[in-house]
């Protein structure tokens, strides 16, 4: 039997990583308020202050600080992404997302005891792209991207001495980990090069008789009656006019969600499941670490006698794009 997965929980906030910690998280990641990390939406992230409050408080939990600098290091301003990684090395975290090549060579060599995962915005979805980064750089746990199914990702852990991380709950990304051609056309910006989807600066909401639209650089996204939620206008998951008929032609609004499939993951031997969310509220927070660490704590003590609670899946429901659940890559049987 394989040691249980590491949770790794959102922290966008000081009070969201409080918040993960006390509800069960065995691990919170965060980034700094600047575009080196792929969630910089304002109000997000830390400064140096609530930087150091937030190591502490975890660190006096017995839980571990994981910092994302997983963006790409934009032409001109690579020092800029340097000095994130020496700050993160001064404050202590216990490990650095990266993604950027250059970035894992910097860090590799100038500080050769720090720990050093590779963010799922690297987009290495073989053993031999992961091997290449642990004897190259180091690297001690890879984030695997969303597009693999379960036998996949055991392939993988069979062919490497890397940790293996993988999403278990969440928003998914229908492009590359963050290569956002979508966002990229629309706005001239992606995740991993400014930190954000559907950047907020080009949002527009023009509320109508009877209707709400929702406007990406202009571009129609969405179109919601008065008793419709009016979701935030990323491009992936707009209703879209194709051949007549209006639907979500990308991708329907849908969570991630692995309760069902826990002990699969456990038993392929999987390091840490990571919940997707650092734009999220700190409710968000509270809700899905408490229930996922309930489930795998009941995983752990009842072994094959494990079962989905309804409560469980009715608390992730009421936190899940559109109240929808999906197992995503990982049941795919015609692959």
């Amino acid at each position: 039997m394989h040691a249980l997965p590491d949770l790794v929980c959102p922290a966008g906030s000081l009070p969201a990583l409080k918040t993960a910690v006390d509800q069960g998280a065995d691990a919170v990641y965060l980034g700094f308020k600047n575009d080196t990390n792929a969630r910089n939406f304002a109000g997000l992230n830390f400064d140096h202050k609530s930087m150091v409050e937030g190591i502490r408080y975890a660190h006096s939990k017995g839980r571990e600080v994981l910092l994302a600098i997983n963006t790409f290091a934009q032409a001109g301003r690579v020092a800029d992404w340097q000095k994130s990684v020496d700050a993160a090395v001064d404050l202590g975290v216990d490990a650095i997302i990266l993604a950027d090549v250059g970035l894992l060579d910097y860090a590799a060599n100038k500080y050769p005891q720090q720990r050093l995962h590779l963010s799922v915005q690297g987009s290495a979805t073989s053993y031999e792209a992961i091997n290449f980064c642990q004897r190259e750089f180091g690297v001690r746990r890879a984030v695997l991207p969303r597009v693999l199914t379960l036998a996949q990702v055991e392939h993988v852990i069979k062919n490497t001495d890397v940790e293996i991380e993988v999403f278990g709950f969440g928003s998914l990304c229908v492009m590359n980990e963050g290569r956002c051609w979508l966002s990229s056309y629309a706005c001239g910006e992606s995740p991993n090069t400014v930190g954000a989807c559907s950047p907020a600066k080009y949002v527009k909401w023009d509320k109508q008789p009877g209707q709400m639209e929702t406007r990406l650089n202009g571009i129609l996204i969405d179109r919601f009656g008065d008793d419709e939620p009016a979701g935030y206008p990323t491009l992936c998951k707009g209703r879209f006019d194709v051949q007549g008929e209006t639907y979500y032609a990308l991708e329907e609004p849908t969570s991630l969600n692995v309760l069902e499939i826990l002990p699969d993951i456990l038993k392929i031997g999987v390091r840490a499941i990571k919940i997707e969310g650092r734009q999220r509220s700190p409710a968000y927070v509270a809700q899905v670490t408490r229930t996922l660490r309930a489930a795998l704590d009941s995983l752990r003590d009842s072994g094959e006698r494990y079962h989905v609670k309804p409560s469980w899946q009715a608390e992730l429901a009421k936190v899940s794009e559109g109240n929808q659940a999906t197992l995503g890559a990982y049941n795919r049987p015609w692959r």
